[in-house]
């Protein structure tokens, strides 16, 4: 499969490619299994399942709280860890979920009830079982689709022009408003939120200050990095601050063979585990969708083609298997537009964006031809994560009821203190410390209210992309906007967004003359 990258390079010759690609293959394989890559593996792969199994930290923290760590790091290494992490938590969020009912991570929160229901009737370790496996072979599923089409969309992007960013960039921000849970209203003004912290810092090409009040700290923008940290961690903090809810009890405290009867499953379930793996990674490329939004609609999607639609919410594993595979496949496809286009498929990859330009990898195109072996090595990481996460994923199932047992009083204030150093350590300076108590405030104000947080996020992260190429384009076309829909891409890409805006509006014409012919 990793012959398919020699695509990316300009070379005629097709031994030339896959000589080229075979040795860039070979320096990927020393990056990886360098004794400190797999080291690094190895504890953030233990970190992720911790952090996934404990209620109320989710993969997206574990990912904001690797950051600090990472910035110590070489660029392999520092990506190998937060790819590591985010895998383990998506699946180790299963376990609170059967045996307490409460999802460890959102994405788990789909198949919550299900899981319970099994617990409750004595099949706890099917549920887990079927959890960790096809959570590992969605995982597979959606980095083979990333390694096969990431180098082809990377040739494509190279043909892109300003015009053609703009129009990708508004399409990412446009899909992350309609997709969610929340109210279009709310997604819309966390968006804008997010737009408006992004124009913090010299404007664009005339470098005059905006909006940064006298405070030199600000000249060049808001640090994504303690933002990141302060939104997804420091809200958190403060939610279980504010928490009165009694500790749960676990359901069971005897877990059996978590394998047992998985190959039969496997066979009796291979349509669902191939839905739900395509669809996870779809949704993934989709910007702003996430784990959560796949899990969800592969579960609807299980119970619609199920030939027992009515065993479900009674303790039923079909819906288990296809949003599992879903959870851990989306995870890959939203790596897709990160790495090729340079925007963000989820808050994951937007915090990995982040850690990609401090390690001077620039995401985009040119990434394959200036960084091919870092490329390499984060395909590898992917794979590597998802085989070793079925025996760390046996052996953290097997000491579940000890970790759920973790005094919370005592973890929290020592999340709070990580989150502290790590900020600081980022430019030795109280900005970052600053940075991260203000926006957990301002993330823990918005939820609590329901607004959701990933549509600020990307408004952050694209906001700068989306001005940079909408003046860059303006001062090539002499300030004729009639050019953003000339070149056949931007003008397909225009189509598309423009579709996305108005969907809500056309669907509620036709549901009101609906109403009135009845």
């Amino acid at each position: 499969m990793f012959l398919c990258l020699g695509a990316y390079s300009p070379l005629s010759s097709g031994n030339e490619r896959i000589f080229m690609t075979t040795a860039v293959l070979l320096q990927a394989f020393w990056l990886v299994f360098d004794p400190y890559v797999l080291l690094v593996i190895l504890c953030s792969a233990m970190f992720g399942l911790f952090v996934g199994c404990i209620p109320g930290l989710s993969a997206t923290m574990a990912t904001a709280l690797l950051v600090p760590i990472t910035f110590f790091m070489p660029p392999v290494p520092a990506i190998a860890a937060i790819v590591t992490a985010t895998a383990m938590a998506i699946f180790s969020g299963d376990i609170p979920g059967a045996l307490l009912r409460i999802p460890g991570t959102p994405a788990s929160a789909a198949y919550t009830d299900e899981a319970y229901q099994m617990t409750l009737k004595g099949q706890a370790e099917i549920a887990l079982g079927a959890g960790l496996v096809f959570s590992a072979i969605g995982g597979l599923f959606g980095t083979i689709v990333m390694v096969l089409f990431s180098p082809g969309l990377a040739e494509i992007a190279l043909q892109f022009s300003s015009f053609e960013y703009f129009w990708l960039v508004v399409l990412g921000l446009a899909g992350a408003v309609f997709i969610g849970n929340a109210s279009v209203l709310k997604a819309c003004i966390s968006l804008l939120l997010g737009l408006l912290i992004a124009c913090i810092g010299l404007e664009n090409p005339a470098a005059h200050p905006r909006f940064t009040f006298g405070m030199n700290e600000l000249m060049s923008g808001v640090e994504l990095i303690p933002m990141m940290v302060g939104m997804f961690a420091v809200s958190e903090l403060l939610r279980y601050i504010t928490n009165i809810d009694p500790p749960p009890m676990i359901a069971t405290e005897k877990i059996g063979n978590i394998f047992t009867g998985m190959w039969d499953m496997l066979k009796k379930y291979r349509w669902p585990l191939v839905r739900g793996s395509a669809l996870g990674t779809i949704i993934g490329i989709q910007p702003g969708s996430g784990a959560d939004m796949a899990s969800w609609l592969s579960y609807a999607m299980s119970k619609k083609f199920s030939k027992e639609p009515e065993k479900f919410g009674t303790g039923h594993v079909e819906g288990i298997v296809e949003s599992g595979a879903a959870n851990n496949s989306s995870l890959a496809g939203a790596w897709i537009p990160a790495i090729v286009f340079g925007i963000p498929g989820d808050s994951i990859t937007a915090i990995a964006i982040g850690v990609l330009y401090l390690k001077n990898m620039n995401p985009g195109p040119m990434i394959f031809v200036n960084n091919p072996e870092n490329i390499y090595a984060i395909f590898l990481v992917f794979i590597l994560a998802n085989i070793i996460m079925v025996p760390l994923g046996w052996l953290t199932v097997k000491i579940a009821t000890k970790i759920l047992k973790v005094p919370r009083n005592i973890l929290m204030p020592i999340i709070l203190v990580f989150c502290i150093v790590g900020s600081f350590s980022i430019n030795n300076s109280v900005w970052g410390v600053t940075l991260i108590l203000f926006f957990g405030v301002v993330s823990f104000l918005l939820e609590e209210n329901g607004f959701p947080v990933a549509p600020a996020i990307l408004g952050v992260v694209l906001g700068t992309m989306m001005e940079e190429n909408f003046v860059t384009s303006m001062i090539k076309s002499d300030g004729d906007p009639l050019v953003f829909f000339t070149r056949p891409i931007a003008m397909w890409l225009a189509a598309s967004t423009f579709v996305i805006l108005l969907w809500p509006v056309g669907t509620w014409m036709i549901d009101r003359m609906r109403k009135s012919e009845a």
